[in-house]
């Protein structure tokens, strides 16, 4: 069993294959964090402590004893009102107007399989995969209750946390902050690993020391964001690639988020992470029910790379879901940057001729189909086919594409709304926007309310008469800003806004799955601005960032393979002068790149050359047989790219049979230094063979000094390296 119960000491210790995790309950009720670490048996109560800490103040229950004090003790699920002046997961403003929950223990249940959260994406898994742990928690003034849920996947190494709380009172309570997870750590010093970012430049890796002081992220946007992604990493100061203790946090959410660290007086450390409090306070009416979002957590003692494959694997097998969870993603060219706005039936179908002359698997018609869109200053909520613009209908279209042997894709931002739209004249009030006021703008669009069900129906059906008139296999959903004016029409609770329209989101993608069970969803919001576990619940492909040129893909996808697997970043070879940055790469180097990704094209290939025209269509047939490795093998970051000369990464099969090694130079100089990559995931004692040149090297060399990049010269050089194992050598001969 991976979940064990102490019933003389009341300790619960969940076991995974390698790491250990444990809590006790106490003799008055509090549910305090033991330990969470490398794989071990027996029991850390021993490691809790008890002095007079002054200014930290004890439960009423402990009498006369100062040596108690929840300000200092390890706890699962602190909150506010017990003496804990930490920062606590949970706050709550009761009927009467005082800030208080006291949580005590009041019974458990152990259940095979893995919990589910309705309405909400989550961790899912098979009964002979995982095991539940539900602590039942509750304050006895107050009827609050909280159900304290534990997932524990113990082959992945992953265990997830989540939390149901109930009024269970005769009066109206306000939750005022809900967090799903804390790690209190008594010792060790720590950093903080977040990746912070921008529009175009998304999931810079950042790392500091976790210090005396609250160190904070997060996104009030209600989306995830560009600035700051809701995951991140507590790692030993010393921790590398290979060695140290890390652990991993992921928010399965895509709205506003907070994520917080802190070292207290006492040199203990406190990580947490959930929702944003801001614009947050969300009233519990007597008998409702209220479901904090689920948290991935991983710990490692090997290393930042064990703790990403655990974290990679969880979201590829246990996330994502649907036909194209494990099987091949479509290589595909995207009408954006051939067309933009600029188009008609004809230009798209003579774009699909010259995919399916290259090779590759999908067209796909990109935003200006719809309404009157010649613009992005109109049109948007009108998702009817403009048949004049196209001079055809939209099944039309589809078919003379699909008779070319290709797919077919459309693009959709169904949370938006433009004021030039035939929608928000028949329905103004569907916007988010607080009366009296003029509303925010972004990129000339406004925010439908998807709080309210009959907007979320109203959409969904427009959006499933478009689908219903081809062959359509893949939906691209964008959303193109953030959310500033909360405020629904339908409520005078808005502070119940951004999570309720967050619920309606994933209400509209659960249904267009159902109806659609064969679709290709690709998340997008400007690019990466919402690159989340909870968007990978109903896409598996999220488009990595709208900036395209090579070089700044390096560190944008640098960043996200710290939490993400290579199979859900949407990358894709674009052209040059590269319309983000003007930069002008090889294409190979481009294609090496995005070949760390889902692959595909965002260029006219009417404007290509026949050398690079046969250049791409080598690409794709590398690509195509090397996805397996890609979408499914094991992810290693052999170099640093905000450090080294050379950006490097490997694609290695489980059982070492295989490497991808793929490496880009991102500087070049007069008597160039050589710069040797070392290699990871081989087996020990065996030879390797270079398929491309039938060159032997040695597994346990490449691992200790690498493989050397040749010296060339020209910006950018980009080198591609398959290694297949050969045999192992009798050492004596």
């Amino acid at each position: 069993m991976s979940i064990i119960y102490q019933k003389e000491k009341k300790i619960f210790t969940l076991h995974t294959a390698h790491t250990t995790y444990q809590m006790q309950v106490d003799s008055y009720g509090f549910l305090l964090h033991l330990y969470y670490g490398r794989k071990t048996p027996g029991h850390m109560d021993y490691l809790l402590t008890y002095a007079d800490r002054g200014f930290s103040g004890n439960p009423y229950d402990a009498g006369k004893d100062r040596t108690y004090s929840m300000d200092v003790l390890p706890q699962e699920f602190p909150t506010s009102g017990t003496g804990d002046f930490r920062s606590p997961a949970l706050i709550i403003r009761n009927a009467d107007g005082s800030y208080s929950c006291d949580l005590r223990y009041q019974g458990h249940s152990i259940e095979k399989g893995k919990y589910r959260l309705p309405c909400l994406p989550a961790v899912y898994a098979g009964e002979d995969e995982a095991e539940t742990l539900i602590i039942h928690m509750k304050d006895p003034v107050t009827d609050i209750c909280v159900d304290l849920l534990y997932g524990v996947l113990p082959e992945s190494d992953i265990i997830t946390r989540a939390a149901r709380i109930r009024n269970e009172s005769e009066k109206k309570v306000t939750l005022m902050k809900t967090q799903t997870a804390c790690l209190d750590f008594l010792t060790g010093d720590y950093d903080l690993i977040t990746f912070h970012g921008r529009h175009a430049m998304e999931r810079n890796m950042e790392r500091k020391p976790i210090l005396h002081s609250a160190q904070v992220i997060g996104s009030r946007r209600g989306t995830s964001s560009h600035q700051y992604n809701p995951m991140m990493i507590a790692a030993e100061h010393g921790a590398t690639e290979d060695a140290g203790t890390c652990y991993g946090l992921s928010f399965v959410y895509s709205g506003s988020f907070k994520g917080e660290a802190e070292k207290d007086q006492f040199e203990q450390t406190r990580i947490q992470l959930g929702l944003m409090d801001e614009m947050f306070s969300y009233p519990l009416e007597p008998g409702q029910l209220f479901l904090a979002p689920e948290v991935i957590l991983t710990c490692s003692t090997e290393g930042l790379a064990r703790l990403s494959h655990n974290l990679h694997q969880c979201i590829r097998d246990h996330v994502c879901r649907g036909a194209y969870r494990d099987g091949g993603r479509p290589v595909l060219l995207n009408s954006w940057e051939a067309c933009y706005f600029d188009f008609d039936g004809e230009a798209i179908y003579q774009l699909a001729r010259q995919a399916a002359d290259l090779g590759l698997d999908m067209l796909v018609l990109d935003d200006g189909w719809f309404g009157k869109r010649d613009s992005d200053y109109s049109g948007l909520g009108d998702w009817y086919v403009n048949e004049d613009k196209l001079g055809e209908s939209l099944g039309h279209l589809v078919k003379r594409v699909t008779d070319l042997g290709l797919r077919f894709g459309i693009w959709f931002e169904p949370e938006a709304i433009n004021e030039d739209s035939d929608l928000y004249r028949q329905h103004p009030d569907w916007v988010l926007k607080i009366p009296g006021r003029d509303p925010v703008r972004a990129r000339y669009q406004l925010v439908l309310d998807y709080s309210r069900p009959e907007v979320v129906d109203a959409i969904f059906d427009a959006v499933c008469r478009v689908l219903d008139q081809g062959d359509i296999t893949y939906v691209k959903w964008d959303m193109n800003r953030s959310i500033c004016d909360v405020y629904s029409m339908e409520t005078d609770d808005q502070g119940r806004v951004l999570y309720d329209y967050m619920l309606g989101l994933y209400d509209f993608l659960d249904r267009l799955l159902a109806r659609y069970p064969n679709l290709l969803l690709e998340g997008c919001s400007g690019g990466g601005g919402r690159f989340d576990a909870g968007m990978l619940y109903y896409s598996p492909q999220i488009w990595c960032s709208d900036n395209t040129d090579a070089m700044d893909r390096l560190h944008i996808q640098y960043g996200t393979s710290f939490g993400y697997p290579i199979s859900a970043v949407g990358s894709h070879v674009s052209a040059v002068p590269n319309h983000q940055t003007g930069r002008v790469t090889p294409i190979e180097t481009r294609a090496v790149t995005a070949m760390a990704g889902t692959f595909g094209y965002e260029l006219d290939p009417y404007h290509m050359t026949e050398e690079d025209k046969n250049l791409v269509r080598d690409q794709i047939r590398r690509y195509k047989a090397y996805a397996p490795l890609i979408q499914h093998g094991l992810y290693y970051r052999l170099t640093d790219p905000r450090a080294d000369q050379a950006a490097a990464w490997e694609f290695a099969a489980e059982d070492g049979s295989e490497v991808l090694v793929q490496v880009v130079m991102q500087e070049i100089h007069g008597n160039m230094t050589n710069n040797y990559i070392r290699l990871k995931g081989l087996r020990a004692g065996a030879l390797y063979e270079d398929a491309q040149t039938g060159r032997i090297y040695p597994a346990d060399a490449l691992m200790q000094v690498g493989w050397p990049v040749p010296i060339e010269p020209g910006d950018y050089q980009a080198w591609q390296k398959h290694f297949v194992i050969r045999d192992y050598p009798d050492l004596d001969d």
